[in-house]
């Protein structure tokens, strides 16, 4: 396998059909680059600014999102007047999934379904039923 290396370059790649599994790129700007039909099963993103980043059709089984939003107090890039464009969830199937220690303020939930959502414990079918009873 052929290594390549990349310093302080300025390049546009073109790669199809091809493996370069195992590579790494670090303090590397990706504006605008285009990924199709390709296998990132165990790859990573640290560190990263992903504003306006879209992921469509993809298997995600096992993704775990974390420490996700705007740098926190102590940090070096945090600005107390900085706020997070939203993010938009649609026609994704998170059944199973667990939400935890998020900021979900101001959250709407549309047209979803909702069998077996809990909030801390709460059955929120029961909760729809004894609102719309009252």
């Amino acid at each position: 396998m052929e290594k390549i290396l990349l310093d302080n370059e300025k390049s546009m790649l073109d790669i199809k059909e091809s493996n370069i599994d195992d590579s790494k790129i670090v303090c590397a700007s990706l504006q605008r680059v285009y990924f199709e039909d390709v296998n990132l099963e165990g790859s990573k993103i640290i560190n990263a600014n992903m504003t306006d980043f879209e992921i469509e059709g993809a298997q995600m089984g096992g993704a775990f999102i974390h420490n996700v939003g705007m740098p926190p107090p102590g940090h070096p890039m945090y600005n107390i007047n900085a706020k997070q464009k939203p993010l938009r969830f649609e026609d994704c199937n998170l059944e199973g999934s667990t939400i935890s220690r998020c900021d979900l303020s101001g959250i709407s939930i549309l047209d979803c379904k909702m069998d077996g959502l809990t909030i801390n414990g709460i059955s929120i079918e029961e909760l729809m039923e004894v609102y719309s009873n009252r």
